[in-house]
């Protein structure tokens, strides 16, 4: 019998999350059945979008949720064999059973010198977020100058090189002047630290005097209201996350003043990678392709023990990494 652990959320998070707010629960799992397959989880993943969810969609008592890379141990279904690795949506867990239907095969010409973690990151859901909010949702041309936050991100970091891979000017800010060294030698033409300018909007001037095609958006709040206004008319807006606000007890509002985005006339969408689900097999393809041509280049921020889950999610929530946080199991 395999012998499972698994986090579950203790309390709902009240502000800021704490190591309180989860408990570690152990359980023996069942042989598979006919179809199924037995995972053990090599990497996971923690993403900021965790916070939200859970605080709308969880119950006290339910399992953590969220992507590893997994290893299979135990297999009755012919298309998962042992010693295979898969994408899962496991959750915040060691081991589970699976009857295959959730889980992605790693691509069959994962080149060996590069980890398997980056399918949680730039060769997976990070990546394809960031590819997709430029292609499908700003329509990125050559040429324009693109500002995004959290820039030194999972999401972020990927969303800067692609858009100097077609040749735009791209403008990023960061919470600390290492991420901001980090932007630089990722290519970005200007980056600057948010939390020590002496005005975020002469901040935003400076490094673009003539404003923005286009603002790939991660952060929300005030840095929203303030973006906003350095807009070009008919500019587009790809709201992808607001992670200033996810600790909030209340909700905040106005960070979009609807004036200014109906005078300039702007676009502004949110969106999910899910919606091109259809592209994954493609487009993983081409995230794959620029990081073996060098044009891709990454970091990981690694938590060490499965039994640090909760500590990676809490430090990655008030942004200690640069690039992916990830765990290794």
């Amino acid at each position: 019998m395999v012998k499972a652990k698994s986090w579950i959320l203790a309390k709902h998070f009240v502000g800021p999350p704490k190591n309180a707010d989860f408990k570690l629960q152990e359980e023996e799992l069942s042989k598979p059945k006919d179809g199924e397959v037995v995972l053990e989880a090599i990497f996971l993943s923690v993403d900021p979008y965790m916070r939200p969810f859970s605080q709308l969609y969880m119950k006290e008592g339910d399992a953590m949720i969220g992507t590893q890379v997994a290893k299979v141990i135990q297999s009755k279904n012919t298309a998962f064999p042992v010693g295979s690795h898969v994408v899962s949506n496991s959750g915040w867990r060691s081991h589970s059973v699976s009857d295959g239907t959730d889980l992605i095969p790693i691509i069959s010409d994962w080149p060996q010198d590069v980890s398997l973690s980056l399918a949680l990151g730039s060769i997976g859901m990070p990546g394809l977020t960031a590819l997709y909010g430029i292609e499908e949702v700003l329509g990125l041309q050559k040429g324009e100058t693109l500002l995004v936050n959290a820039a030194a991100g999972a999401v972020g970091s990927v969303v800067g090189q692609i858009a100097k891979i077609k040749g735009c000017k791209v403008v990023g800010s960061a919470g600390s002047d290492a991420k901001v060294a980090y932007l630089k030698e990722l290519g970005f033409d200007e980056a600057f630290n948010y939390k020590t300018v002496s005005s975020l909007e002469e901040a935003l001037r400076k490094a673009s005097p003539d404003g923005y095609d286009c603002f790939f958006e991660n952060v929300g709040g005030v840095f929203s209201s303030v973006a906003v206004q350095q807009m070009k008319n008919f500019g587009r807006i790809a709201v992808c996350g607001s992670i200033s606000t996810y600790n909030d007890g209340t909700p905040q509002t106005g960070s979009y003043p609807l004036i200014t985005i109906n005078l300039k006339q702007l676009k502004v969408e949110g969106f999910m990678q899910s919606r091109w689900e259809h592209k994954h097999p493609e487009s993983l393809k081409r995230l794959m392709a620029w990081l073996k041509e060098g044009k891709l280049q990454y970091r990981e921020h690694v938590t060490k023990g499965f039994e640090n889950m909760p500590a990676a999610f809490i430090g990655m929530l008030q942004g200690e990494n640069i690039g992916k946080a990830i765990v290794a199991a």
